[in-house]
């Protein structure tokens, strides 16, 4: 019963917002690399914006139509060994007051799970408020509100949130995490984010490669996709993860205040590239079915939704 009320309210949450004025939307299905803009860190980074990601063993996206498994592929600090990041924007856009950014995103390293091989814990970054212009990674210049997650759960800091007041991210007592203000609120093992994690790579990823085994750490996010919503509301920008809130910061943090564009982007988490074999193949983020619409024109059906969601995963 918990599927199905599940599925019933993503049901009225997709219609709700369907019928909202859709100011952006790409699900990377027909090649759009002429329409973004890659804006690299200090080492070297790769952007695929139409790579099939069944080539990986990765399954169709939970908001892709028809199966379809093209999408944003991204990745930083492979070789060159210097800490660094990537960040894609959409040519041209700026979206100004409350609105809400909707996208699916897959986090994947290079097993075995859960501890990862060579240079595994690296972040999937995404935010609001660039200029589109600018590399955004933790150790460059922030121009934005955005928010950061690890993939393998193997950082003191796992989930994250960044802007020009906080540019090598928010502490866990700065009170913007939703698991509270003790320490260790952002790291994978706090209890808060017990939802997420526990899970194998897809059997077709281990296929294809035979060190894709074992079962990643209980708060950690790869190897599933995960529904995201940031809101730009009022005073703050909020980030939630299948219905799970993870952040909230208020839009004054953004000092630079230098666009309205959107980002999505990857970063390592210091110096050191991965020497696997594989890591072109198995570590990198990905990014599905964006969708931009004014706030809160889907509102609070598509929390709930959301929210069902999660209650359904808590129930595996």
């Amino acid at each position: 019963m918990a599927a199905a009320a599940a599925a019933l309210t993503l049901a009225a949450s997709a219609a709700l917002t369907a019928r909202a004025a859709v100011l952006y939307s790409e699900n990377f299905d027909v090649d759009p690399t002429a329409n973004w803009v890659v804006n690299n860190g200090p080492s070297d980074a790769a952007a695929n914006f139409h790579f099939d990601y069944s080539t990986a063993g990765i399954p169709s996206a939970p908001n892709s139509t028809g199966g379809t498994t093209r999408g944003l592929k991204l990745q930083a600090n492979q070789a060159n060994g210097v800490f660094s990041g990537v960040s894609v924007s959409p040519v041209g856009k700026s979206f100004s007051g409350n609105h809400r950014v909707m996208f699916d995103w897959w986090s994947n390293y290079n097993g075995p799970a859960p501890v990862g091989g060579s240079g595994s814990t690296q972040l999937s970054t995404f935010g609001i408020g660039t200029s589109g212009a600018v590399p955004q990674w933790p150790g460059g210049t922030q121009d934005s509100i955005w928010f950061a997650a690890t993939g393998d759960g193997n950082s003191s800091s796992d989930w994250r949130a960044y802007s020009p007041t906080a540019p090598t991210r928010y502490g866990d007592g700065s009170g913007v995490y939703a698991a509270g203000t003790q320490a260790g609120s952002s790291n994978a093992s706090d209890p808060y984010y017990a939802s997420f994690g526990s899970v194998s790579p897809p059997a077709a990823q281990t296929a294809l490669f035979a060190q894709q085994t074992g079962t990643s750490l209980v708060g950690s996010s790869a190897f599933e996709w995960h529904q995201v919503v940031i809101d730009r509301s009022g005073a703050s920008v909020t980030w939630t993860v299948d219905g799970v809130r993870i952040a909230t910061v208020p839009v004054a943090d953004d000092t630079a205040a230098t666009g309205n564009n959107i980002f999505f982007g990857h970063s390592d988490t210091n110096a050191t590239s991965s020497t696997d074999a594989n890591d072109v193949n198995l570590l990198f983020t990905l990014i599905d079915n964006v969708r931009v619409v004014p706030e809160p024109a889907s509102g609070a059906l598509w929390a709930i939704s959301a929210l069902a969601l999660a209650a359904a995963k808590r129930r595996r």
